[in-house]
């Protein structure tokens, strides 16, 4: 049984949360307490030392990393529950960590549940300070926190220059020359970096736009990027590609 608590400033989001954890998953997960203010969820995590714990990004004019730096040693997982825009979700899934976005779904949130058994609880801090990291504003290095082998890997989103894919795995080719393979799909990563001047140029390849060093005209072309790679640009993204 999962010993959790819901740390949120809103009694109608605290409220919600416990009516699904009841409903579907009682023979799981048992809520201890729930607190509306970073003070108040130290205080709760103190007393009932739980496994889980629901966790607010905005609670009132504080946040919930606030109450992890607080809290000093993390020795339980984080959900972390937002109403925050597209850029913090992003933000938050660079992180591998779990997160549920408000209005929270059943469907999300057993799919979060599921997310714990590969998040070690000793990795949480460390994912939640990048986290904070990816919300600070746009002058500030992105991070990705990619998990390889018994490692989490902190990358500089700047630094890669293209990912591979290779079915259910994607090669991260990195300015270093350093390559990272991951049990993740392409379309995981383009979904995350498209936003951050990646674009995918053909089924199995996304490349950061920054790095390429010239552009070869044909029927659909081909791209020639900065650390020597020529890749082939398909035809049906030919357009999207030079508009971008």
């Amino acid at each position: 049984m999962i010993k959790a608590i819901i740390v949120d400033d809103e009694q109608h989001c605290i409220d919600r949360l416990t009516n699904l954890l009841q409903q579907y998953h009682s023979g799981t997960v048992q809520l201890l307490a729930s607190a509306s203010s970073v003070k108040e969820g130290i205080k709760v995590i103190r007393e009932h030392q739980p496994d889980l714990i629901f966790l607010d990004v905005q609670i009132h004019d504080r946040t919930g990393f606030d109450l992890l730096r607080e809290c000093g040693t993390v020795n339980f997982n984080v959900i972390f529950t937002t109403a925050y825009d597209k850029f913090a979700i992003q933000a938050i899934k660079f992180s591998a960590i779990g997160y549920l976005l408000k209005p929270i779904d059943e469907d999300d949130l057993q799919e979060a549940l599921d997310k714990l058994k590969d998040i070690s609880v000793e990795n949480t801090g460390l994912m939640a300070a990048v986290i904070e990291n990816n919300l600070q504003p746009a002058s500030k290095k992105k991070k990705l926190t990619i998990p390889s082998g018994n490692e989490l890997l902190f990358v500089n989103i700047d630094d890669i220059i293209r990912c591979h894919s290779d079915i259910n795995y994607t090669t991260i080719f990195k300015t270093d020359n350093q390559k990272i393979v991951v049990a993740k799909t392409l379309k995981e990563f383009e979904e995350l970096l498209s936003d951050h001047n990646f674009f995918r140029v053909h089924n199995s390849e996304l490349i950061n736009l920054g790095y390429i060093k010239s552009y070869n005209k044909g029927k659909g072309g081909s791209v020639l990027l900065t650390d020597g790679t020529e890749l082939e640009v398909s035809t049906r993204r030919k357009d999207d590609f030079l508009k971008r």
